[in-house]
Parts: C-alpha cells; sequence; structure tokens
C-alpha cells in the first residue's frame, strides 16, 4: 500500500516514523501498541520504519526518531519529533477525530 493510500485510509490516521536501533524509539514501542489498542481499528496506527523506508521518510521530512504525524482526512494536521506520554498521544489524536 503506498503512503498516499495509508494516510487516507480512515478520516484521522497516526503515523510513527521509527528505528529499530533508536533507544527512544524501542521506549515508545509499548507505548503506542497500547495507543493503538486504545484507539481501535477505526483509527489506524501505521508504524514505519525509517531504514525500510528512507524515502517516503524523506519525502515527509523526517529527520528525527520518533517521529508522530496525524493526519485528518489525507492532510497533516500535527507532528512530534522525540518521546511523548502515551496519555498525551492519545488526547492529541481523539482531539481530531
Amino acid at each position: 500500500m503506498t503512503y498516499s493510500r495509508m494516510i487516507n485510509e480512515a478520516p484521522v490516521v497516526l503515523v510513527e516514523f521509527f528505528a529499530t536501533w533508536c533507544p527512544h524509539c524501542q521506549k515508545m514501542m509499548p507505548i503506542v501498541a497500547q495507543v493503538k489498542e486504545l484507539l481501535g481499528a477505526g483509527t489506524p496506527v501505521v508504524q514505519l520504519d525509517i531504514d525500510q523506508n528512507q524515502a517516503t521518510a524523506s519525502e515527509n521530512g523526517v529527520s528525527g526518531v520518533p517521529t508522530f504525524i496525524i493526519y485528518k482526512n489525507g492532510q497533516e494536521v500535527w507532528r512530534h519529533s522525540g518521546e511523548i506520554d502515551g496519555n498525551d498521544l492519545l488526547a492529541k489524536v481523539q482531539s481530531y477525530q
């Protein structure tokens, strides 16, 4: 599936760009899994490894990991680089639903 199709898959989509070697990303993994579970199937959470998706990361201006982007109706509405509290991330996604 193309990136464009992924971000248009639902009205609100959360994308995380990460790297397996990144300690901050590793710390965020269980938090993102919990947020994904709490959001349910109606709000997709897409996780992209920058090492496997270098072109997509570059096209989207991702220079650090983890980077979180929320899309609403296919348009970027929020971006955050670095660790973030799980409750804050969940609340931010829900604010766009």
